[in-house]
Protein backbone atom coordinates (compact mmCIF):
# COMPACT_ATOMS: atom_id res chain seq x y z
CA UNK A 1 0.00 0.00 0.00
CA UNK A 2 1.38 3.36 -1.03
CA UNK A 3 0.75 6.22 1.36
CA UNK A 4 -0.12 9.46 -0.40
CA UNK A 5 0.88 12.57 1.49
CA UNK A 6 -1.67 15.32 1.34
CA UNK A 7 -0.06 18.66 2.07
CA UNK A 8 -1.86 21.17 4.24
CA UNK A 9 -1.65 24.62 2.77
CA UNK A 10 -1.06 27.24 5.44
CA UNK A 11 -3.21 30.34 5.28
CA UNK A 12 -2.77 33.76 6.88
CA UNK A 13 -4.52 32.63 10.09
CA UNK A 14 -2.20 29.63 10.52
CA UNK A 15 0.85 31.79 9.88
CA UNK A 16 -0.43 34.46 12.26
CA UNK A 17 -0.91 31.92 15.07
CA UNK A 18 2.55 30.44 14.63
CA UNK A 19 4.17 33.87 14.37
CA UNK A 20 2.41 35.06 17.50
CA UNK A 21 3.50 31.98 19.46
CA UNK A 22 7.07 32.38 18.24
CA UNK A 23 7.08 35.90 19.67
CA UNK A 24 5.69 34.73 23.03
CA UNK A 25 4.75 31.10 23.60
CA UNK A 26 2.88 32.06 26.78
CA UNK A 27 0.19 34.03 24.95
CA UNK A 28 -3.33 32.88 25.54
CA UNK A 29 -5.59 31.88 22.67
CA UNK A 30 -7.65 34.94 23.52
CA UNK A 31 -4.65 37.27 23.14
CA UNK A 32 -3.81 35.71 19.79
CA UNK A 33 -7.45 35.98 18.68
CA UNK A 34 -7.45 39.70 19.47
CA UNK A 35 -4.19 40.23 17.57
CA UNK A 36 -5.51 38.43 14.50
CA UNK A 37 -9.08 39.76 14.78
CA UNK A 38 -10.59 36.26 14.83
CA UNK A 39 -12.51 34.28 17.46
CA UNK A 40 -10.85 32.43 20.33
CA UNK A 41 -12.44 29.08 19.30
CA UNK A 42 -10.94 29.56 15.83
CA UNK A 43 -7.47 29.99 17.35
CA UNK A 44 -7.99 26.90 19.54
CA UNK A 45 -9.14 24.76 16.61
CA UNK A 46 -6.38 25.96 14.30
CA UNK A 47 -3.71 25.48 16.99
CA UNK A 48 -4.94 21.92 17.59
CA UNK A 49 -4.83 21.22 13.86
CA UNK A 50 -1.30 22.62 13.59
CA UNK A 51 -0.31 20.27 16.42
CA UNK A 52 -2.05 17.31 14.79
CA UNK A 53 -0.43 17.81 11.40
CA UNK A 54 2.98 18.08 13.06
CA UNK A 55 3.88 21.67 12.25
CA UNK A 56 3.97 22.64 15.93
CA UNK A 57 5.90 20.07 17.96
CA UNK A 58 5.91 21.94 21.27
CA UNK A 59 5.89 25.34 22.85
CA UNK A 60 9.17 25.45 24.74
CA UNK A 61 11.00 27.99 26.85
CA UNK A 62 13.80 29.91 25.20
CA UNK A 63 16.40 30.67 27.84
CA UNK A 64 17.99 34.11 27.65
CA UNK A 65 21.47 33.20 28.84
CA UNK A 66 22.40 36.88 29.06
CA UNK A 67 20.25 36.99 32.22
CA UNK A 68 21.93 33.99 33.87
CA UNK A 69 24.75 34.49 36.35
CA UNK A 70 26.85 31.54 37.52
CA UNK A 71 27.61 30.80 41.17
CA UNK A 72 30.66 33.11 41.12
CA UNK A 73 28.49 36.06 40.03
CA UNK A 74 29.87 35.94 36.46
CA UNK A 75 27.57 36.39 33.52
CA UNK A 76 27.49 33.47 31.08
CA UNK A 77 29.02 33.86 27.64
CA UNK A 78 26.38 34.87 25.11
CA UNK A 79 26.19 35.62 21.43
CA UNK A 80 24.04 38.00 19.39
CA UNK A 81 22.64 35.46 16.93
CA UNK A 82 19.08 35.57 18.41
CA UNK A 83 18.85 31.78 18.29
CA UNK A 84 18.01 29.48 21.15
CA UNK A 85 21.00 27.79 22.75
CA UNK A 86 21.01 25.10 25.40
CA UNK A 87 22.05 26.53 28.73
CA UNK A 88 23.43 24.15 31.33
CA UNK A 89 21.57 25.46 34.37
CA UNK A 90 22.96 24.47 37.76
CA UNK A 91 22.02 25.04 41.35
CA UNK A 92 23.49 28.29 42.64
CA UNK A 93 23.01 30.19 39.39
CA UNK A 94 20.94 33.37 39.47
CA UNK A 95 18.77 35.25 37.02
CA UNK A 96 19.01 39.00 36.68
CA UNK A 97 15.58 40.53 36.86
CA UNK A 98 14.10 43.62 35.24
CA UNK A 99 11.19 45.66 36.50
CA UNK A 100 7.90 44.74 34.78
CA UNK A 101 7.09 48.45 34.40
CA UNK A 102 10.27 50.43 33.74
CA UNK A 103 12.67 47.60 32.71
CA UNK A 104 15.13 48.86 35.31
CA UNK A 105 17.27 46.43 37.30
CA UNK A 106 15.75 44.80 40.38
CA UNK A 107 17.91 44.54 43.47
CA UNK A 108 18.11 41.74 46.03
CA UNK A 109 14.54 42.24 47.27
CA UNK A 110 12.02 42.71 44.46
CA UNK A 111 8.65 44.30 45.12
CA UNK A 112 6.23 41.53 44.15
CA UNK A 113 2.60 41.90 43.10
CA UNK A 114 0.61 38.64 43.09
CA UNK A 115 -2.85 38.25 41.59
CA UNK A 116 -4.69 35.13 40.41
CA UNK A 117 -1.85 32.82 39.34
CA UNK A 118 0.46 35.64 38.22
CA UNK A 119 3.44 37.31 39.83
CA UNK A 120 4.92 40.58 38.62
CA UNK A 121 8.24 41.97 39.85
CA UNK A 122 9.20 45.62 40.34
CA UNK A 123 12.24 47.63 41.33
CA UNK A 124 10.29 49.88 43.73
CA UNK A 125 6.85 50.47 45.22
CA UNK A 126 6.25 53.38 42.84
CA UNK A 127 6.56 51.12 39.79
CA UNK A 128 4.36 48.50 41.46
CA UNK A 129 1.65 51.08 42.20
CA UNK A 130 1.82 52.57 38.68
CA UNK A 131 1.59 49.09 37.13
CA UNK A 132 -1.51 48.28 39.21
CA UNK A 133 -3.14 51.58 38.20
CA UNK A 134 -2.24 51.24 34.51
CA UNK A 135 -3.54 47.65 34.28
CA UNK A 136 -6.36 47.66 36.86
CA UNK A 137 -9.11 46.67 34.40
CA UNK A 138 -7.15 43.78 32.96
CA UNK A 139 -6.02 42.63 36.41
CA UNK A 140 -9.60 42.68 37.74
CA UNK A 141 -10.80 40.69 34.75
CA UNK A 142 -8.09 38.04 35.34
CA UNK A 143 -8.95 37.84 39.06
CA UNK A 144 -12.67 37.40 38.28
CA UNK A 145 -11.97 34.62 35.75
CA UNK A 146 -9.73 32.88 38.25
CA UNK A 147 -12.52 32.99 40.86
CA UNK A 148 -14.97 31.48 38.35
CA UNK A 149 -12.61 28.57 37.72
CA UNK A 150 -12.24 27.80 41.42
Amino acid sequence: MVKILMPHELDDVDIGIVTSLQQDGRKSFRQIARELNISTPTVQARYQRLLNIGLIKSVSPVIDSSNVIDGQKKQLQTCDCHESHDVDLKSGMSVTMKCDLCDGPIGDKPHVYKFANFERFFCCNTCKTQYKEKNKGRIQSIIEKDKEKN
